[in-house]
């Protein structure tokens, strides 16, 4: 059975790490010049701050799934609280059902009682999570381009 709940993000850091490496395998772009190297000391501040929502899919203790996002005012917006997303991934062995919809069901359920008023979520194009958005009801408002111009 997968179970989904709020964690503290420091307490979860280990289980994320060992998951990071398979997520950006698979959704990471340009892998041959930008390694995976997160700031954990910035989440680790943005965590301290109470800006950092975690929230994790488990089957039997094992991590099969995260969404990690950032509570703050808009930068355009100072009065409207807003969630935004930073990273989610769900296990390959438990996608096809309804875990998704699970996970971001209890992120919204939190981002509620926490006060958020508004939500945004990213997909990969390359990976897309649309119909799972548009289940949940989101509305599509933004598309982001990239284009690699190091080196």
């Amino acid at each position: 059975m997968i179970t989904a709940q709020v964690e503290p993000y420091k307490d979860c850091l280990p289980d994320l790490m060992a998951c990071y490496d398979l997520h950006w395998e698979e959704l990471a772009l340009n892998k041959d010049k930008v390694p995976l190297d997160p700031q954990y000391d910035v989440y680790a501040a943005h965590d301290d701050a109470g800006r950092v929502l975690l929230v994790t899919l488990r089957e039997s203790g094992r991590l099969v799934g995260y969404f990690i996002g950032f509570i703050a005012p808009g930068l355009h917006y100072k009065t409207c609280l807003t969630l935004t997303m930073d990273i989610f991934w769900t296990h390959p062995d438990v996608r096809g059902g309804f875990s998704g919809v699970k996970l971001f069901r209890l992120v919204e359920k939190e981002a509620k009682r926490r006060g958020v008023q508004r939500m945004f979520y990213g997909s990969k194009l390359h990976k897309d999570s649309s119909r799972l958005f548009e289940f949940l009801k989101m509305e599509p408002v933004e598309i982001y381009y990239s284009k690699w111009i190091g080196d």
